[in-house]
Order: C-alpha cells, then sequence, then structure tokens
C-alpha cells in the first residue's frame, strides 16, 4: 500500500514543477535542479549564490528529502541566519527542520551527541581566544601575551592542517616549531583535564569521530541526506575531510564558491580543496555562474582585468545587463589626511548632486575600505569634522566586553564545573573576599590531586592545603554554583529567565562591583547597560524568540543552560541588529559578502595593497613560490573590494604616506595598472574634482567658524 503524503511533502508535490524558480537564469536554474549528485557551483562575486542555496533546499524537499535531512554549511553566523530568513521566505514552514549552521556550530552538534566516545561529556566547554591565551602563557611558562599569541596562531594553524602535537613535532621545520609542538602537547592535555575545546577542536575533534568511529559516521551520514557548503573557497583542510565523511560514497552534495575570492590563505583556507573536489568526487557536476546582479559594467570590466594574471582553476569571466554605468574613478592624494578628506567630499558631493537618485542617497549606501585596521583613523577623524555618522565594521564584539565575559564565566561554570578558566573568572568578578594566595593555594593542590579547581573544594584533604576561613569560603561558593545550577535548569521561558538573572545579579552585587570599579560614572552606567541588554537577550533565547547557532528550532523554550551551552558560538549581539544609517568603514577582509551603491577603496599603495611582498617575517625568508602565493591572494583581496561596488567605485592612493616618525614617498598600486582602465576615465572630471574642492572648502570653513562662536562665548 502506498505510504500517505506527510504534510510537508503536500507542500512540495514530487517530481512536480518547482513554483518559485521563476527568475533564475538558466545557470542558476541547472545549479537548482542538480539533486542527484556531486556539484560545484562556482558563483561569481555578485551573481546570487544565496538565492541559488535557498531555491535548491526548497527544490530538495519539493523532491522529497525530509527537511530535517538537509544542512546548509555557512562560515558566520550572521550568513547562517540570514539564509534561515531567506529560506522561510521562500519555502515556509518546512524550512525550520532544515539545519542551517556554521561549521563551527555543526562541530559542536556532533560532538555533543557522540563527544562520549573520545571521553567528552556533553556540557563541555568553549574556550575563548583569551581563556586560549592564558593557558599557553601557563603551559609556556611566559608572562607575555604577545609571545603565547603567537603560539596560539601556529598550533590553530596545525589544527586547521589536521595535525596534533605528535605530528607537528615530527614535521617541524626548526627549533622554535619543535618548543611550540612541546607547549601544544601541554596545552591538549589541559583542556582535556578542563573539558574543555577550544574553536579548532570544533572542526578537529568531528573529524576525528567520524574518521576513526565508523557507528558515527553511518549515523551522521544517515542524518544527511544532502549538505550544501556556502563559501567554499573559504574552507579548509579539516573541513574538507569532514565534508568528505558527511556525504560519504553517495556524495549528495552542493558546494557554491569562488576561487577568486579565496583571501583566507593566511588561516588555513586552501585553494587544494577546489582542485581535489574533481579528483575525489569523478563524477561532480560543475556549474559556472557568471552573471553578476550587483554591479555595473564599468565596474566588473576593472574586476575581470585585475583577477585576469592569476591562474584560473575554473576560467569565468563576470558580466552584467546593469548597464555601462559610472566610470572608475582613481584618485590620488598628496598624504593619508589629504586621501581622507577626498574620501568625505566625495560622499558629500554624490548625497549633493542634482539627480533624483542623489536625492535619496543615504550615508549607510557609502563605504570607505582599506587594507588594515590601522588605516581607519584619518578617515574617522575626517567623518567627525565633517559631523557625519559612521561605523567601524569589525570592531569589539559585544561578547569581548569585559562585562559580558564575566557572565559568561559564570554560565560556563553552571554547564561545566571542570572549566578552570571560568572557575578563576566567575570566583573573582566580582571578589569575593578569596584572595590570589588563596587560590594559589587551591591551583597547587588540585594539580597535585589531579583535580578541577572545583572538585577540589570538596576535597575532604583540602584544609591541609588551605587555611580554615579560606575553606569556608571556597565552599560557600561551591555551593551557591550548585545553587545557581539548579536553579537555571529549572529556569524556562522568557519571563522566568529575566527574573533569575536579576535576581543573580543581585545576589552577587554586580551593579555595584561595576560602579566601584570605574572612576567614570558615565562607563559604569554603560556597562550595567550593556549587562541589562545581555539578560533581556538571554531571555529572550529562553523563551523561543530567538534561534540558537546551531540552527535548533527557535519556538520551543528552553531552560537557561541549554541557551549558555550555546553562547560561545554567537559571534555579535549587532548581527541582529537593523542597518543604521551610517557610512561604514571596514577593512577589505570584513567587508567580504557586503556591497555598497557607492564604494572608495583607499591606501591602494604598494606595500599595503598588495602588503610587502619581500618581508615574511612568519619564516626566515620567503620563498619565490611564496611571494607569488602571497600576491595572488592579495590580487583577490584587490578583487573582492572593487566587486563590493553595486554603481560608483574610486580608487584612492597616496603620494607620500606616514612611516614610524617620517613621512615617505610611496607608489600606486600594481594593482590600478593591471584594472587597464581607458585613459579617460581613470582622471576625475575638473568639474566634479572643483565641486569636491568647494564642497571641502565650504566644510572647512563651517569648521573654523562653530570654533570662533565657540570661543566668544
Amino acid at each position: 500500500m502506498a505510504k500517505p503524503k506527510t504534510a510537508m511533502m503536500a507542500r512540495f508535490a514530487p517530481n512536480a514543477h518547482f513554483p518559485m524558480s521563476a527568475g533564475l537564469n538558466n545557470a542558476q536554474l541547472e545549479a537548482v535542479n542538480y539533486v542527484s549528485g556531486p556539484c560545484l557551483v562556482l558563483a561569481g562575486a555578485g551573481s546570487g549564490k544565496t538565492r541559488v542555496i535557498t531555491h535548491k533546499i526548497g527544490r530538495l524537499i519539493e523532491a522529497g528529502l525530509e527537511p530535517k535531512r538537509i544542512a546548509a554549511i555557512t562560515f558566520t553566523n550572521k550568513a547562517a541566519a540570514e539564509m534561515r530568513e531567506r529560506a522561510k521566505e521562500l519555502i515556509g514552514r518546512p524550512a525550520k527542520d532544515v539545519t542551517v549552521c556554521t561549521f563551527h556550530a555543526l562541530g559542536v552538534r556532533i560532538m555533543r551527541e557522540d563527544g562520549a566516545v573520545l571521553g567528552l561529556k556533553p556540557q563541555f566547554s568553549i574556550m575563548d581566544a583569551d581563556d586560549v591565551t592564558s593557558i599557553l602563557k601557563d603551559c609556556g611558562g611566559t608572562t607575555d601575551a604577545a609571545t603565547a599569541r603567537q603560539w596560539q596562531w601556529t598550533i590553530s594553524l596545525w589544527k586547521n592542517m589536521g595535525l596534533n602535537a605528535e605530528q607537528a613535532a615530527a614535521q617541524a621545520p626548526n627549533d622554535n616549531a619543535r618548543v611550540i609542538a612541546r607547549i601544544m602537547a601541554l596545552y591538549q592535555e589541559r583542556l582535556t583535564a578542563y573539558q574543555s575545546v577550544d574553536f579548532d577542536d570544533l572542526i578537529g575533534m568531528p573529524l576525528k569521530l567520524l574518521a576513526d568511529y565508523p557507528e558515527v559516521r553511518e549515523r551522521w551520514q544517515a542524518k544527511m541526506g544532502h549538505v550544501l557548503v556556502d563559501e567554499y573557497q573559504d574552507t579548509n583542510a579539516t573541513q574538507y575531510e569532514v565534508l568528505k565523511h558527511l556525504v560519504g560514497e553517495r556524495a549528495r552534495f552542493t558546494a557554491v564558491g569562488d576561487d577568486d575570492q579565496s583571501i583566507y590563505g593566511w588561516r588555513g583556507a586552501t585553494l587544494d580543496n577546489l582542485k581535489r573536489l574533481p579528483v575525489d568526487f569523478p563524477q561532480l557536476k560543475v556549474i559556472k555562474l557568471e552573471q553578476n546582479y550587483r554591479s555595473t559594467s564599468a565596474i566588473l570590466r576593472a574586476a575581470n582585468n585585475v583577477i585576469q594574471p592569476n591562474p584560473k582553476l575554473f576560467p569565468k569571466t563576470l558580466f552584467s545587463e546593469l548597464g555601462e554605468g559610472e566610470p572608475v574613478r582613481v584618485v590620488d592624494a598628496v598624504n593619508e589626511e589629504h586621501e581622507a578628506d577626498r574620501a568625505i567630499a566625495r560622499i558629500q558631493s554624490i548625497r549633493s548632486g542634482h539627480s533624483l537618485e542623489s536625492k535619496h542617497r543615504e550615508f549607510k549606501d557609502f563605504a570607505i575600505l582599506y587594507r588594515a585596521n590601522h588605516m581607519a583613523r584619518p578617515f574617522e577623524q575626517a567623518l567627525r569634522r565633517a559631523n557625519i555618522p559612521y561605523k567601524v565594521s569589525g570592531g569589539q564584539s559585544f561578547f569581548d566586553k569585559a562585562e559580558i565575559k564575566d557572565l559568561c564565566a559564570w554560565f560556563r561554570l553552571w554547564i561545566n564545573n571542570d572549566d578552570d578558566p571560568a572557575f578563576l573568572r566567575a570566583i573573582t568578578s566580582p571578589k569575593r573576599g578569596i584572595g590570589h594566595q588563596t587560590l594559589g593555594q587551591l591551583g597547587t593542590f588540585a594539580t597535585q590531586y589531579k583535580l578541577s579547581l572545583f572538585e577540589a573544594l570538596f576535597a575532604g584533604s583540602l584544609p591541609s592545603a588551605v587555611n580554615a576561613r579560606a575553606v569556608t569560603g571556597l565552599h560557600e561558593f561551591g555551593r551557591y554554583i550548585n545553587d545557581l545550577e539548579h536553579r537555571a535548569r529549572q529556569t524556562l521561558g522568557k519571563t522566568d529567565a529575566l527574573a533569575f538573572l536579576l535576581e543573580w545579579l543581585k545576589e552577587i552585587g554586580y551593579e555595584s562591583h561595576l560602579y566601584d570599579g570605574e572612576d567614570n560614572e558615565k562607563v559604569a552606567t554603560a556597562r550595567w547597560t550593556n549587562v541589562l541588554e545581555f539578560c533581556d537577550w538571554m531571555a529572550g533565547r529562553c523563551g523561543g524568540e530567538i534561534e540558537d547557532a546551531t540552527g535548533t528550532d527557535a519556538t520551543e523554550n528552553k531552560n537557561l543552560l541549554e541557551v549558555a551551552q550555546t553562547i560561545s558560538l554567537i559571534s555579535t549581539l549587532s548581527e541582529r541588529e537593523k542597518d543604521q544609517n551610517v557610512v561604514t568603514l571596514s577593512t577589505l577582509h570584513a567587508s567580504k559578502g557586503l556591497e555598497w551603491p557607492h564604494v572608495t577603496l583607499v591606501g591602494v599603495n604598494e606595500g599595503l595593497l598588495p602588503f610587502k611582498l619581500g618581508d615574511d617575517n612568519t619564516t626566515e625568508g620567503a620563498s619565490q613560490e611564496g611571494i607569488l602565493l602571497r600576491l595572488q591572494e592579495e590580487r583577490r583581496l584587490m578583487y573582492v573590494g572593487i566587486t563590493r561596488a553595486q554603481r560608483s567605485l574610486a580608487v584612492s592612493w597616496t603620494q607620500r604616506r606616514k612611516k614610524g616618525r617620517e613621512t615617505v614617498a610611496a607608489l600606486p598600486s600594481r594593482f590600478i595598472a593591471e584594472m587597464r582602465l581607458d585613459e579617460n576615465t581613470t582622471k576625475e572630471d575638473p568639474r566634479e574634482k572643483l565641486k569636491a574642492l568647494r564642497a571641502e572648502f565650504a566644510q572647512r570653513a563651517a569648521v573654523s567658524a562653530a570654533a570662533a562662536a565657540q570661543a566668544k562665548t
């Protein structure tokens, strides 16, 4: 007897024409409709890759695949949130059962379910970067954070290459690398003792589970009917192996990426993953998306010309049907301050134009992009002088603020009592009359008996190592943590969660702690406001108002402990905030995936973009091959910058730049010549230049007049 159709299949009848495919071009349709095997979609900048992914999710459901067996993997929480939203709009209710998350969030899910095989309990902790630095300082016997961060960087790179400490030591090219490999071994011992992992382990440990344990691998392959990977060119070697083990021999996956936008080689991303696909999956279908829906032909021509010298894995040429548009302009400036003034004058000139389009230009339509964070300062100063609102993209994460890290340490300790870094932060934030000497004695005792700090609190022989008064304080803290953990587990829904959090903050006197620790009352107030915002946000997650980082259904209520377990995977609260009407200042790396009507690329000088190619501080001298690979990645970075622009693009360089306390002559980047702009379009229109200079003069006159008026009062 035929099985009855589920409600899900009633919405998408198998083999019926997919009702929402209208508007897709032929290449997009081909990518969406190919569901029978491995597929590589080469999605050029602005070619509608997110649209293809969301439509393909719908097509898979239409073909009869259960939504819960579809996984779409992204690289940022923001991208995952956007994809979930677009999938819901397109597909409706079935989309809520699709797993849309980052590689790291998927890793957490695998480890929570199957980590016990590796001796990991479900409530393991995820160490943040500061925790890792602190542990490495201890393991390496140094107080220098910069040295520890360098070790951290090297260990992270090794982990992304799939190497453990023993393998790294075997491959170490010099004594320094061998020292770091020994520190890595000690570091891993600490993580094991703390029942903790770092972010790289969220990929490496799931790979070990999938590769070494057939029963785990088979279970997850059965769960994954089709895997879609966004930004495939950004995957590292370990992530590729995870993907291979998830899809198995059936190889039902869709990788969407662009080799011309691979700009993360410095953190382990490798184009080898693109090269390996047709070798590992001979039946791979390759589909190119070359029509750009973002930029004008003038902008795309410059982008195509810049990227042309790079070797091509899969040649493609972007084209646009949006018209020729304004010519790309190259602007030269005397120095950084002059460059900033001209960039701001350009914004003012476009906004004050006489066309109807100009009158509707908002500040959020403009972006100023640069190679490195330190280049933002003169542009911030110029924007402030002009009273133009702005934001610096990639600024401090909400979760990097000290007060939020304090609260998260308490949550981590509730979840995992063996999390020693969380223990030390919680017991001292706020201080509880337990001093550093007592904590030092506790640490020595815990190390001697191979206990976590929390376990050591209740050891029968603790009074032999710590005085009676201190033991009383430690016991009180331990009992309080156990009580909070119990209460948090019983706290369900937004109202209860918010009441619990506010009561807890009152019990530990956290508001007083903030005000007592700040000389400036405004700063303390701002920090306390952050705490209240965080509590409200946490409570909202308990009430099912916000989906968690692993893509879990947001409609059901959760207790505080369940919510707290996903905290480490959320990068910023601002990812869910509405766009502000401000000019964006951003590094080129942080701009990837974004777009603006009007873009200015600044500091396009040799030595900045491309960055100093002959000076490789990470090795004992850069090889010619290494320099060539770096040049190719820098060229891709320029390509990414150009393709952020929709309607107009200016490329700016300076004749002189500051170097330390000196000002030195500078040269335009070779990439400017590689854009091969028509001679008539590379020079600014004299009338536009005059208009900009007048705007600049008027701006300075207004500032002077305001200063004079203020002086009189």
